[in-house]
């Protein structure tokens, strides 16, 4: 079981900046990629960017070159550095734990997620 607490949300014009954090805490083992993801309304889920515990990144198409991803693996800590933020950045943004079994199969932790309003 995997405890995800996520901070740094909230309202930001058009063009800022927020940095936003997520500790995780209980059993690591087998942690195959840390991540976050974000729901606007009325849209799925989307993933945002993620990156293993290497420092191997991924990122959608929408925010690359604006957002970054790092990790702090001795503080379980995710970040996500998200700059130059559009209108349609709002969302919810949640923090994901992927783990992954031996056999290849993923089991997913999320956090409670924190709200990013982008608004002039």
């Amino acid at each position: 079981q995997v405890q995800l607490v996520e901070s740094g949300g909230g309202l930001v014009q058009p063009g800022g900046s927020l940095r936003l954090s997520c500790a995780a805490s209980g059993s690591m083992f087998n942690v195959d990629t840390m991540g976050w993801y974000r729901q606007a309304p009325g849209k799925q889920r989307e993933l945002v960017a993620s990156i293993t515990s290497g420092g191997s990144t991924n990122y959608a198409d929408s925010v690359k070159g604006r957002f970054t991803i790092s990790r702090d693996n001795a503080q379980n800590t995710v970040y996500l550095q998200m700059n130059s933020l559009k209108l349609e950045d709002t969302a919810v943004y949640y923090c994901n734990v992927r783990k992954r079994n031996f056999l290849g199969r993923t089991y997913d932790s999320w956090g409670q997620g924190t709200q990013v309003t982008v608004s002039s």
